[in-house]
């Protein structure tokens, strides 16, 4: 199981880490939620859970849970920025569908 973040993910997550001024990491996940049933939720993470499984990449490090490791095996995480808005975007194969709104999905 892999997860993967661009060099542009990569980036701004050192960024808003530098920015914090302190933490270890950030905690990607999956959560109930919305129209199609999952959604992704990102938070900074200050102590590692004994269970995340943890990817790091040039530095960053990304934990993820292992319930949510099921639905994120995979996953490259990205970072966009199309005209005045910008945000991470989630490139999961595992994905069937996605609700109009692009908040959730469903494997």
């Amino acid at each position: 199981m892999a997860i993967t973040m661009t060099t542009a993910a990569v980036n701004h997550i050192s960024q808003q880490m530098a920015n914090r001024g302190k933490g270890d990491g950030i905690r990607l996940g999956v959560k109930t939620t919305g129209c199609s049933g999952l959604a992704y939720v990102l938070e900074f993470v200050d102590d590692a859970a004994p269970e995340d499984k943890l990817y790091e990449q040039d530095g960053v490090k990304l934990y993820v849970d292992p319930k949510s490791l099921v639905y994120l095996d995979g996953t490259e995480l990205d970072f966009v920025k199309e005209g005045l808005n910008e945000g991470f975007k989630f490139n999961n194969p595992n994905v069937k569908g996605e609700c109009g709104c692009g908040e959730s999905f469903s494997i």
